[in-house]
């Protein structure tokens, strides 16, 4: 299959304050977001023509800005009408969106007080994050050699583009190994999140996750816990152990991209997809597509 270049597609990407071809979207190559990681960013979903939490997304990317000592200048509300407005541009009702936000070249050095920020909004089409073969059967994981930072060494709340360096590095490795994603350990040796995506396993009726105390409290992982809650599903937010995942029943990951889906094994750890998996993954389906069903 050949794949499309993200600098040659036809739309238009939404760039400091308007509509432009999405092949003008251009940036200098000593621009500082490249060279020192300072550029955060955020992951969303549109489905029939709605952004799924649109201001959580716009408020944390405003947020992981000002954890990285810069301020976007945009309000919240001017993102999320930005946002729309890319999406409706583009005649995608169903679509990725990716909001971005970096220093721009004015400065190069560690130091950037004086470099403009950027604001940035792109959508594109894709529908899956994993093959509907992958996501049927159940992923299957690694477990990652690198291990989420703790709070003190990284701005592990901001949704900041150096945090995924060594997700690249543990993806990579685990598609070379024939796996579809890895389980990431924190510092401590604790379960923490795959590279893209939240956790969760399930063990007689309850739902238990690791507590995000060094890497992103999801917004869709948010979402699926209120979900489960409602469905009078006890969620347990704990430190998880490796060794403990030999008396899980369920797994399952849950993002933008991933949305909510079923693993079938992380290491010498088996599970199996089932009622708790099948009912969340059916009340996301619904949540998201509201108008479809209407």
């Amino acid at each position: 299959m050949s794949l499309i270049p993200y600098d040659d597609r036809d739309g238009f990407i939404w760039f400091d304050g308007k509509l432009i071809p999405f092949r003008e979207a251009k940036l200098h190559v000593l621009t500082h977001g490249l060279h020192y990681a300072s550029c955060v960013f955020e992951g969303e979903r549109a489905y029939d023509g709605e952004v799924f939490k649109l201001t959580e997304h716009s408020q944390r990317l405003y947020d992981s800005a000002k954890l990285m000592d810069f301020t976007i200048p945009y309000s919240v509300e001017e993102i999320d009408r930005a946002t729309r407005e890319t999406v409706a541009a583009n005649k995608m009702p169903n679509c990725y969106v990716r909001p971005v936000a970096w220093r721009g070249s004015e400065m190069m050095g560690v130091s950037a007080q004086q470099n403009k920020i950027h604001l940035a909004i792109a959508v594109w089409e894709w529908p899956s994050y994993f093959s509907p073969e992958a996501k049927m059967k159940g992923l299957r994981l690694q477990i990652s050699d690198w291990r989420r930072p703790a709070p003190n060494t990284a701005p592990t709340k901001a949704k900041a583009a150096g945090l995924y360096m060594i997700c690249t590095l543990s993806k990579h490795k685990a598609e070379r190994d024939g796996y579809q994603d890895a389980l990431m350990l924190d510092w401590r040796g604790q379960v923490a999140e795959a590279t893209g995506a939240n956790i969760f396993f399930s063990k007689d009726g309850k739902l238990h996750t690791p507590t995000p105390d060094c890497f992103l409290d999801g917004i869709t992982r948010r979402a699926v816990m209120a979900m489960a809650r409602a469905r009078g599903i006890e969620v347990i937010e704990r430190a998880i152990m490796p060794e403990e995942m030999a008396g899980f029943e369920e797994c399952f990951l849950t993002g933008t991209a991933a949305e909510v889906t079923p693993v079938s094994e992380i290491g010498p750890y088996k599970f199996t997809p089932g009622r708790i998996c099948q009912q969340l993954l059916a009340d996301f389906d619904a949540a998201t597509r509201r108008k479809a069903a209407a």
